[in-house]
């Protein structure tokens, strides 16, 4: 399956806008410099989103439960992972939850958009 980098580069700015915001002010308190805060952000996500968009979608068929489960749960991890690295202080469980809620939201947003607005998917 090829998806074009012109779908990735779509997918990866609404992904950026929805994770970013969500993440940063989960991270306020252990991470109060914001443009830190962005570059480690966005460095985390664009490791997992091409992952998920170039390698997962080789590994599971695209739209089944378990390529949901795989894409989503390795983004939950790996960007706690990062975070755990970047953000000294930081609590697994509260990097674990700032994953989840950050790649919840654009999932979220990801469908909607795709349901309401296919022209932008």
């Amino acid at each position: 399956m090829f998806f074009p980098v012109a779908d990735w580069s779509a997918a990866f700015v609404l992904t950026l806008a929805v994770e970013l915001p969500v993440a940063a002010l989960l991270l306020r308190r252990i991470a109060p410099e914001l443009p830190r805060v962005v570059v480690i952000l966005v460095t985390a996500n664009l490791a997992t989103h091409l992952a998920v968009w170039y390698v997962f979608t080789q590994l599971f068929l695209v739209g089944t439960l378990a390529f949901v489960l795989a894409a989503e749960g390795w983004a939950v991890v790996a960007e706690a992972v990062v975070f755990l690295a970047a953000f000294r202080g930081l609590a697994w469980r509260w990097a674990v939850t700032t994953a989840f809620v950050a790649n919840g939201a654009s999932f979220v947003v990801g469908r909607l958009v795709g349901q309401f607005l296919p022209e932008l998917g």
